[in-house]
C-alpha cells in the first residue's frame, strides 16, 4: 500500500517534465528499441542544448548497466544527470535552462 508521503520514480519524473516545460524546454520520454538501460528522458532547450536525465525514486541508484550507458554518452560529450527527488527535479530543470542560455559563456 502506498503511503501519503511515498514518492515514486514517476512522481520525480512528472515534476521534472513539468518544470522543463515551464522553462521553455521539452523533456521527451527516451526509448531505444532493443537497448535497455537508456536514460528516462532526453531534454531539449532552444539553442540546440541536449541532455539526458535518469529519474529514480528517492534513495535509489542507477544500475551498473545504466551507469555504463551514462558514461558512454558522457564520453561523446553529452550531459547526463540522475535525479531522485522532486526538489532535485526542479533544481535540475533550472540548471539545464541556465546551461542552454549561458553555457558557452561560463
Amino acid at each position: 500500500m502506498r503511503q501519503f508521503n511515498d514518492v515514486l520514480e514517476k512522481d520525480v519524473e512528472s515534476v521534472f517534465v513539468r518544470e522543463v516545460k515551464k522553462l521553455g524546454g521539452v523533456a521527451e520520454k527516451f526509448r531505444s528499441p532493443g537497448k535497455r538501460s537508456v536514460p528516462d528522458r532526453i531534454v531539449f532547450f532552444p539553442g540546440g542544448y541536449i541532455a539526458f536525465v535518469e529519474c529514480k525514486a528517492p534513495g535509489k541508484k542507477p544500475t551498473k548497466k545504466q551507469l555504463e550507458d551514462h558514461e558512454r554518452r558522457a564520453e561523446m560529450g553529452f550531459d547526463v544527470y540522475v535525479i531522485d527527488t522532486k526538489d532535485g527535479a526542479v533544481e535540475l530543470a533550472k540548471h539545464l535552462s541556465f546551461e542552454a542560455q549561458f553555457g558557452d559563456f561560463i
